[in-house]
Parts: C-alpha cells; structure tokens; sequence
C-alpha cells in the first residue's frame, strides 16, 4: 500500500483495525509510536548500487486499555510526519513487535481491516550471481494428445 493509499482508506473508516498475517487483530489499544521516511542505500550480489525509500510507522501495544487511536488522530500523525515523508507517494513498511523480535510487514486492507502482509526476502541480481531460473516441471502423462506432436498433425 502506498502512502496516498493509506490517506484515501482513513476516509472511509469509522475505526482502525489492523490484523496479523495469522488473522489474529492487534489489541485495540495499540498506539502509532512513529512515523517517518526510511532511505537505505545497498549495493546487491550484482554489484549494483540501489537506493529504496518507504514510508515506515510502528505499532505499539501498551498497558493502556483505554487507548483507542482515532483515525482523526491517525491523519493528525501522517500530517506532522508529511515534511518527513517527502513528496514521493511511497510503499508503506509497517512495524509491530513479534514473539521474539520486531517483525517488518507490507500493509493492505481488507474489508476495513489493514492487514499486516509478511515481506519477503528475494535476490535482486539472480542473473549475476549463478542462481538459475526456474524452469517450468511438466509430466509427459500430463500433455494431452491435443498437444503433443503426432505423425500427420502439423506441427513439425
């Protein structure tokens, strides 16, 4: 979801759920502890130099059961971070703290519920570090006699 996403959705929203990747909802007491523009600079296998910015906000449960984040204070939080965030309509990077450590997620919504979407790791440069591409795995049974070459059908 990217940043313009994320305003848009508040629009529409009477009040703020956010959900893990295992469908369980963050405790409605959470609280937005920052907000901000997040640059890394990295050189990848292939030795090519990238530069990735995103839009980065941290979730935070705390004991205060009688916290609730109003999606008006959620625009007021977006708004005071808006000369953090640049003019760039960026990807959202959300974090929220895990069993063990901080986990890092791609935001979405569903059905009025911003769901946290695990991220991924992938090789940027697979061409330049040996990795092979995956090649399609097909069984013979599995071609069908439309498909396969006979004698007098054309296709050689």
């Amino acid at each position: 979801m990217k940043l313009s996403q994320l305003k848009k959705s508040l629009l529409g929203l009477e009040t703020i759920h956010f959900s893990l990747p295992n469908g369980r909802l963050i405790p409605e007491h959470f609280h937005i502890t920052e907000m901000g523009r997040k640059t890394k600079e990295f050189i990848d296998c292939g030795n090519t130099i990238r530069r990735e910015s995103l839009i980065t906000f941290q979730i935070w449960v705390a004991n205060d059961y009688e916290h609730r984040l109003t999606k008006e204070k959620f625009q007021q939080i977006i708004l005071a971070a808006e000369p953090l965030l640049g003019e760039e309509d960026l990807d959202i990077e959300v974090e929220y703290q895990t069993d063990l450590t901080l986990g890092v997620f791609e935001l979405d919504l569903e059905n009025e519920v911003f769901i946290l979407k695990p991220k991924e790791t992938n090789c940027l440069a697979k061409g330049h570090c040996g990795i092979p591409e995956e090649k399609l795995k097909i069984n013979l049974s599995d071609l069908s006699s439309k498909s396969a070459c006979t004698p007098g059908g054309g296709c050689c």
